[in-house]
């Protein structure tokens, strides 16, 4: 007989998930910029999913799986006049707030953005107040969403600051299941060990791939991908609550947990890291450190790796305009997870190919002045060779202190600079921009400039009217706060 044979004594749940489930149903948020960065994040979060609804292949995701269906209490798709099972809704909602790349953003290890949780919180939140109502019960309010909001940004943030998911060919939205399941299981009421369930079998689900970010196979599935990911945690959220058994091990069973199976090799070379590498390292507890240190995209619907060089290239546009035949080479200055994730040479195939290169991003507004979402279309790109002209005129060079301030805590800066040399020998300056403008070291600049976006963005599917109100309510933070989730909705209902 066969030595080798397992033990099945069940073990207790590891202990990274209890404290995410620990996290949830005890942390008390006494952070005042927390909570006022989470209405800004609610903003912004929503403005960008009603920009998205001009672009068709965003809006042929959206709608009833069945032409049709009839969902009692069905979650509202702002924007839409749809009411859906909060399982797509929490997917389109995702889809939407994710299509132009244009959402919050957090850089560490790890990258993501953790306001791709909204879809399932927000769907959620909705379904179940208006299922509340109907039973004579109180509707959430809209604090709810931002504690939700708060959780989830902390729970995906903090995993990211010391895990490179990337580097093991994992996409980020695994944290973004993760994070959605463990906030929406508790709005839904789960208890300890029902939560301990659910965020198990988010660990346990087959994960993404990062394929689809990067070249040659760079396509629209990144826009989808976060919803997809969100609308899965209300799914494992309600498997759980109907008394699912969790997998207490699923990060550190031994050849089969997370840990063996996907964290253990390196993405490049295969080489297997030493069993102590395998697993999660933590800079710090959760808290709500992630959503006071966000980072917003305010300017431009860009891969964030890239702002500072879109706020360089802005700055140097008036210098190269009437210049740009004269050009002899473009040398950017960055950092190396920018050159790692969106420097790319060669034919760019479709917008999601063009809003994750750098020398794209960097061309358009030395040659416009601008950056906006309608100029990664294959029309705006086929009308414009000089864009292309300009890419292959680029010089991509790492700073390496650059690299180390992105990486620095302390800082976490996204430095990006340019410089233009002409064919007669002169050069502009280099412009270097360190923090963007959605950076926590330039809120005071950067939210009345969010707020216009967000004015913007309302006024691209709402009259002067309904803009206004949500505006007004959304510029509240007590009014927001204690507004019933369903009459939120019902303003952003077309």
């Amino acid at each position: 007989m066969s030595s080798n044979v397992e033990q099945n004594l069940r073990p207790d749940y590891d202990t990274e998930i209890q404290a995410i489930v620990d996290y949830v149903l005890d942390y008390r948020i006494d952070s005042q910029e927390a909570w006022d960065t989470a209405r800004n994040c609610l903003m912004d979060t929503l403005g960008c999913g009603l920009l998205a609804l001009r672009f068709p292949e965003c809006t042929k995701h959206l709608g009833p799986l069945v032409e049709g269906t009839v969902v009692p209490h069905g979650a509202r798709v702002p924007g839409t006049p749809y009411r859906l099972d909060p399982v797509k809704a929490a997917w389109d909602i995702g889809c939407m707030v994710r299509w132009l790349d244009y959402n919050d953003t957090w850089l560490a290890a790890e990258w993501g953005h953790p306001s791709d949780n909204l879809g399932g919180i927000l769907a959620v939140a909705d379904y179940l107040s208006q299922k509340n109502l109907a039973v004579g019960k109180a509707p959430l309010t809209m604090k709810a969403v931002l504690e939700g909001m708060i959780m989830a940004h902390e729970i995906q943030g903090v995993l990211a600051l010391e895990n490179s998911f990337n580097r093991v060919g994992l996409d980020h939205v695994v944290l973004v299941k993760v994070a959605s399941t463990a906030v929406v299981a508790k709005m839904m009421g789960a208890d300890r060990e029902q939560l301990l369930s659910a965020v198990s079998h988010a660990w346990v689900d087959g994960q993404s791939l990062r394929t689809y970010r990067h070249a040659p196979n760079a396509g629209s599935r990144k826009s989808w991908a976060a919803g997809d990911a969100t609308s899965r945690a209300v799914r494992l959220a309600d498997i759980a609550l109907r008394g699912e058994m969790g997998v207490p091990g699923a990060l550190t069973a031994p050849q089969w947990g997370f840990y063996d199976v996907l964290f253990s090799k390196t993405n490049k070379d295969q080489v297997i890291k030493p069993e102590s590498e395998r697993k999660f390292k933590f800079q710090r507890d959760y808290g709500s450190y992630v959503m006071e240190n966000i980072l917003f995209k305010i300017s431009f619907p860009a891969e964030f790796h890239s702002q500072t060089a879109c706020e360089a290239a802005v700055i140097l546009h008036p210098q190269v305009k009437d210049r740009l035949d004269r050009i002899d080479r473009i040398v950017i200055t960055t950092h190396d997870s920018a050159i790692r994730i969106i420097s790319k040479q060669g034919p760019l195939a479709n917008p999601a190919d063009r809003d994750h290169c750098l020398q794209y991003m960097t061309a358009v507004p030395l040659i416009f002045g601008d950056l906006v979402a309608e100029n990664y279309e294959d029309d705006f790109h086929a009308s414009h060779p000089i864009i292309d002209e300009l890419r292959e005129k680029m010089e991509i060079v790492e700073d390496e202190s650059y690299s180390r301030d992105y990486h620095d805590p302390g800082k976490r800066s996204i430095a990006n600079a340019i410089q233009v040399f002409f064919k007669d020998g002169s050069s502009t300056d280099q412009v270097a921009v360190e923090y963007p403008i959605g950076h926590r070291r330039r809120r005071q600049e950067g939210i009345p400039v969010l707020e216009q976006k967000f004015k913007r963005n309302l006024s691209t599917r709402f009259a002067a009217g309904r803009a206004g109100e949500i505006f007004a309510l959304c510029n509240n933070q007590n009014e927001l706060e204690t507004t019933p989730v369903n009459a939120f909705m019902d303003l952003w209902v077309i």
